[in-house]
């Protein structure tokens, strides 16, 4: 036999005896599985009993669920309505906000202005009564003022009485001295009578020349006592001191007079204003 041969024969033994431990394990085992079998299909009654009572409860929960949908979906819907309710009503009340926020800051904008308005009454008021207290004060004084004038125009009307009387009286007299000197041939314009006394001591100055040099105004007048007629002496002191001849006064004002020059000046000088004229003065040759 050759090698191969003797390995086949082995191979043949060995399935052989795989077969026979098989068969004795399937023989033992056979009445145990039909045990098993039965247990298992008692079991699987009782998964069967247990699903159709799960499928029940599930077909239950299901309605349920259904149930639960549909109300869900209901109020689902309900809360949607809703809501578009509220963010209308939301919208309308921003709305509202906005109207009030823009009625807010024209009412501060409102007030403001009339703060400022008050305030500047407030100053002006308080102007006012300082205005209206020195125009108190001011009044008072007047009044005081007005007392001591009303008291004063009395004495003066009293004086303008008296005055009033002597001058008719001296009316009356000089009328009867104008009718005197007319009688006698005389004239009785004052500004026509020379006089006939020696002028006060006065010094005035010369202060406009006319372009004759005959005729000149001077700064001294009636109430330094000069009339018309008094003769004065003229004289200049710069640059050196030296007469310069007599003027003649024709026309006498409070505070002036007009003189005119007597004869010829002094070498024919010629007057300029600022010459010095006097009644004091007496020329020496």
């Amino acid at each position: 036999m050759t090698h191969v041969g003797k390995i086949l024969v082995l191979v043949i033994m060995a399935f052989s005896l795989l077969f026979l431990g098989i068969s004795t394990v399937v023989f033992s085992t056979s009445k145990n599985w039909k045990t098993a079998t039965e247990e298992q299909k008692k079991e699987v009654e009782k998964v069967k009993q247990k699903l159709s009572e799960a499928q029940a409860k599930a077909d239950e929960a299901k309605k349920q669920l259904t149930d639960t949908q549909t109300a869900a979906a209901e109020a689902t819907k309900q809360l949607n309505n809703r809501i578009r309710e509220l963010e209308n009503q939301n919208k309308l009340d921003l709305d509202q906000i906005t109207n009030v926020r823009g009625q807010l800051v024209k009412a501060q904008e409102s007030a403001k202005s009339a703060l400022d308005e008050v305030e500047a009454k407030r100053n002006e008021t308080t102007l006012l009564r300082s205005q209206k207290s020195v125009v108190e004060k001011q009044a008072n004084e007047f009044k005081l003022r007005q007392a001591e004038l009303n008291d004063k125009i009395r004495e003066l009307e009293r004086v303008l009485e008296t005055a009033t009387k002597n001058n008719s009286d001296l009316r009356e007299t000089v009328a009867k001295f104008s009718s005197l000197l007319r009688s006698a041939g005389l004239s009785d314009d004052i500004s026509q009578i020379k006089g006939v006394e020696r002028p006060p001591a006065v010094t005035g100055q010369v202060k406009r020349v006319d372009p004759s040099n005959r005729r000149i105004e001077v700064t001294i007048g009636a109430d330094d006592g000069l009339v018309v007629g008094h003769e004065l002496s003229l004289y200049r002191t710069t640059p050196r001191p030296e007469y310069l001849g007599r003027v003649r006064i024709v026309s006498v004002d409070p505070d002036q007079a007009v003189a005119r020059v007597v004869g010829n000046t002094y070498q024919g000088k010629k007057i300029k204003e600022g010459d010095v004229v006097s009644s004091t003065i007496v020329p020496r040759f």
